[in-house]
């Protein structure tokens, strides 16, 4: 079974190979590919030729630096992390991947004189290509200088991910047997929990006698305490397999390293002849797992609940209102609204909290405020692209839209209103966060005036510029349907990746593009009122760039009717 095992990985990726190179015939496939090569080269390996220079030179390399530093301890940091995901794993409602077999697999390997350990091992070997490559990405992005290092800490973080792929199978196995009515497949079901728990209790024991008795003075003497707790006794026999799981991404010779891949490996193999071990429920679980994903592709058909929305729609009004009703209506529908209130309580507790928190504090209160303000820059540059529920979800639909008695220039404003309406309150929102928490973080010594003054224009800006990108990304949708993904589509790949980055790339520049005239506008008001009112003269100034982009936006759409009237409902692609 293994000999054909790998006949199925080596066929597989094959295939897979040759349709992504057939893409690469069309123009929109090889772009998306350049782009994607060019960035993960500048991302990655021309970062690893300039920290060779740097070396040379005699620079030196702070992460290294640093990592250096934390060798001791980072071992047995990373240790309590991974006992705390693998005791996690045993709460959590999740679904391990190497039992997700598809419809195939299902029809042709269980039914066939397969024993289910080979099907087991087959998904196993079926499993390593992704691993082998998260593992390189992750070796890749790790701050060393050299790539015989990268490569080592490729190797390790591979069987890391191996580890953990094969024990989260385990955990999904032994599920399925913990009330089980055999007894002795109760028990073997039982017996790793146990034994995860009383490792657990050891480790939490040792950790609250060493930070207990004194409070922390640093980051390095957490880390100091944290090593003299994990490194003798009881709870370093407790966290061993953990450790050693993690030893080897910071080993610092290469006798150390070596010893830390084979006690990695050990580690490996009892993961994997446990999960063999527990072969017999492979069919329950995989039956359960196949069972919950078909409902998940069902909820993802059909993600709306019937019920009432509380908005009605008028008899008479706008065209623009009857889509923005139908998507106020869709998402309404779609959301659950006791999580989101649940979340603005959780926002309100959290914001009050760091506000009334006292002087000692000020951290605390520092990084809300300066994470209020990131949240606001991502809600107005990013989220755009993000929130799809405009045109570039209801082009799969463009066989009714088509027969809607609405101008074309109706139709694209409408479908922007309701984004651009939930961007703009999520980032008014978070500004007013950021204003509050503003006298902590970084800002706190711009005067108030300024800050007021220019959270105010902020907020005026805010709407031009979410309008601005929706009105971007909507006319790339009907110009090049074929280079924005529809619905749920998220395709994957280089050339996808690329795609994506052509995209936002060629937002961003038409960004820039449309806001210069308001910025001109702006700078020109800024410099006539400063004189007179001071920092207020930001608030004319914005009012006079939000104007001149609102005014582009409704040419834009304007002029985009004419591409929708034109677009052929065979020139949207469904998804694959």
């Amino acid at each position: 079974m293994i000999a054909a095992s790998l006949y199925i990985v080596v066929c597989s990726a094959r295939n897979r190979l040759r349709l992504r190179l057939r893409r690469l015939r069309e123009p929109r496939y090889l772009l998306g590919a350049i782009a994607g090569a060019a960035y993960l080269y500048f991302s990655f390996f021309a970062r690893l030729r300039t920290a060779r220079t740097g070396r040379r030179r005699g620079a030196a390399a702070a992460p290294i630096a640093l990592a250096s530093a934390m060798r001791a301890g980072a071992p047995g940091l990373v240790g309590l992390a991974l006992l705390a995901v693998a005791a996690l794993a045993w709460i959590l409602p999740f679904e391990s991947g190497l039992l997700a077999f598809s419809e195939a697999e299902t029809q042709f390997l269980f039914p066939a004189p397969v024993t289910r350990r080979a099907l087991l091992l087959y998904r196993m070997i079926r499993s390593q290509i992704g691993l082998l490559f998260g593992g390189a990405i992750l070796g890749i992005a790790m701050p060393s200088a050299s790539g015989y290092a990268r490569l080592r800490a490729a190797v390790a973080m591979w069987l890391l991910l191996s580890a953990g792929k094969v024990y989260f199978t385990g955990v999904s196995l032994a599920r399925t047997r913990l009330a089980s009515r055999d007894a002795r497949s109760r028990r073997a079901a039982w017996l790793p929990l146990a034994v995860l728990s009383a490792a657990a209790v050891i480790v939490g024991a040792s950790l609250s006698r060493a930070f207990i008795p004194a409070p922390i003075a640093s980051i390095a003497d957490a880390l100091d305490r944290i090593a003299a707790a994990t490194s003798g006794g009881a709870a370093r026999v407790a966290l061993w397999p953990f450790v050693a799981l993690a030893r080897p991404i910071f080993a610092a010779g290469v006798r150390e390293y070596l010893a830390g891949l084979a006690a990695s490996s050990v580690v490996l193999a009892a993961a994997v002849a446990w999960v063999l071990q527990t072969d017999a429920a492979l069919e329950d679980a995989a039956a359960a797992a196949a069972e919950r994903r078909a409902a998940d592709l069902a909820s993802q058909a059909s993600p709306y609940r019937a019920s009432r929305t509380g908005l009605t729609l008028a008899l008479f009004g706008r065209a623009e209102a009857v889509f923005a009703w139908k998507a106020a209506t869709q998402t309404l529908r779609s959301v659950d609204r006791r999580n989101m209130v649940r979340i603005a309580a959780i926002v309100v507790a959290l914001t009050a909290a760091a506000t009334s928190a006292g002087r000692g504090a000020s951290g605390v209160r520092a990084v809300a405020g300066t994470f209020a303000l990131v949240t606001t820059a991502f809600l107005i540059l990013m989220a755009p692209q993000v929130l799809r529920v405009d045109m570039r979800e209801d082009l799969r639909h463009l066989e009714v839209l088509k027969t809607w008695p609405v101008r074309a220039p109706a139709v694209v404003r409408g479908e922007l209103v309701w984004p651009g309406v939930v961007l703009t309150a999520a980032a008014w929102t978070s500004l007013v966060l950021a204003e509050i928490l503003a006298g902590t973080s970084a800002f706190a010594r711009v005067r108030l005036a300024w800050r007021l003054s220019g959270g105010a224009a902020i907020a005026i800006v805010t709407p031009a510029l979410v309008f601005a990108q929706l009105t971007i990304h909507n006319a790339a949708a009907l110009l090049f349907p074929a280079w924005v993904p529809l619905g749920r589509q998220r395709p994957r790949g280089l050339d996808a990746m690329g795609q994506r980055l052509i995209m936002l790339g060629a937002t961003w520049l038409l960004l820039i593009v449309s806001v210069i005239p308001g910025a001109l506008a702006g700078a020109i008001v800024w410099f006539a009122l400063r004189v007179f009112v001071g920092a207020a003269a930001l608030v004319p100034a914005a009012l006079a760039c939000a104007s001149i982009v609102g005014v582009e936006v409704l040419v834009a759409t304007e002029a985009l009717g004419p591409a929708y009237e034109r677009l052929d409902v065979t020139a949207v692609e469904r998804a694959e």
